[in-house]
């Protein structure tokens, strides 16, 4: 009752706010509280038989997964995820985000308490595509996703969600250790920065969570499939950066999107070929395909070029996650342009 209560208060504090923002942050708060009263005590819902034996042994698994989580990572030990919600839907919101025709650099977004994010979440996937066709009118670059999880960064208990059961055992646990590691280390201004520690954490728990569990043959296919990702993003970032080059080139509007498609077609042969070498159907090739759109670029960058940065960082601290995490604070104190450069693919020099 006490976090419903919360909540409203959020509600009336968008209210007195003035623009646009105050109807999204109010339908933010709405689908908030809808998730906070459909929650129930994961050992309540395993207890429970009308719950069915294949629910009932998933968040068995979530539930030790969790427990180490806090014991194993030292990943914060209070009660998000201790919980589980169905909210009757595939996702729990949409996301939106935007580029210029013209640029790689997604739009950013700024709000009370979480500061600037390069995308807006939706609850609601009517409204989410209406605001990205008015963004399209504009002139933009935009790409719409549904998303399983996220994160209220510790502000909500939040509880595993029947949209995150898609995933399969291993894939949730890791999404868990990912949200969880929001908690630990955020930044307001730094989408990008965020993403990738949450990243690096998830891959790091989840090879020790494989470990614990007596597969140490699966961390090694583990392994191979990071490294098969990382040469797609790699080969992502050299095409990124081939379309940032040509942004500031100064040509004119139609020999640009001439060139920018060329830049796209090129893109998608080379991840085509890639998969063929490695003898996959990578979905990475799906997102691309369709009319060249620099958003599914931004989105991609945004979870995935500082990986590197923060996976070099884990192996400096020789995988001591305490003192990781002391480094990556340390590192948020910097400005965002030397964290970017100490971190990232597209600043160049800093990456791998």
């Amino acid at each position: 009752m006490v976090t419903n209560i919360r909540l409203l208060l959020v509600v009336a504090a968008a209210a007195m706010l003035s623009g646009c923002g105050t109807l999204y942050v109010a339908q933010a708060a709405k689908g908030q509280l809808q998730i906070l009263t459909a929650r129930r005590p994961i050992a309540r819902v395993i207890a429970d038989p009308k719950s069915g034996a294949e629910l009932r042994a998933r968040l068995a698994n979530v539930r030790a997964a969790r427990e180490f989580a806090a014991r194993e990572l030292g990943l914060p030990n209070n009660k998000s995820y201790t919980t589980y919600a169905d909210l009757k839907r595939e996702y729990v919101v949409w996301s939106v985000v935007a580029t210029p025709e013209f640029s790689v650099e997604p739009h950013e977004w700024c709000f009370p308490v979480v500061g600037c994010v390069a995308y807006r979440g939706y609850f609601s996937e009517a409204r989410a595509g209406k605001f990205a066709t008015s963004l399209q009118l504009e002139g933009y670059d935009v790409v719409v996703g549904g998303v399983p999880a996220y994160s209220t960064l510790g502000k909500f208990d939040d509880p595993i969600l029947n949209t995150m059961m898609t995933y399969g055992d291993d894939e949730l646990a890791s999404t868990m250790f990912h949200e969880l590691s929001h908690q630990l280390v955020y930044i307001s201004d730094d989408t990008a920065f965020n993403e990738a520690f949450a990243v690096a954490v998830e891959r790091e728990g989840l090879a020790r969570w494989l470990k614990s569990l007596g597969r140490e043959a699966e961390v090694g296919r583990y392994v191979r499939h990071r490294a098969i990702q990382a040469e797609g993003i790699r080969i992502v970032s050299r095409h990124r950066d081939e379309l940032a080059q040509l942004y500031r080139s100064g040509l004119p509007p139609d020999e640009m999107r001439a060139r920018k498609a060329e830049i796209f077609a090129r893109l998608l042969d080379a991840v085509r070929e890639r998969d063929r070498g490695a003898g996959i159907q990578s979905g990475l090739a799906k997102t691309l395909e369709g009319p060249p759109n620099n958003a599914r670029l931004a989105s991609l960058a945004t979870y995935f070029d500082c990986v590197p940065g923060f996976e070099r960082v884990l192996a400096e601290q020789r995988h001591d996650l305490p003192r990781f995490y002391a480094a990556v604070r340390e590192l948020a104190k910097l400005p965002r342009d030397q964290r970017r450069a100490r971190l990232c693919l597209s600043a160049g020099p800093a990456g791998p």
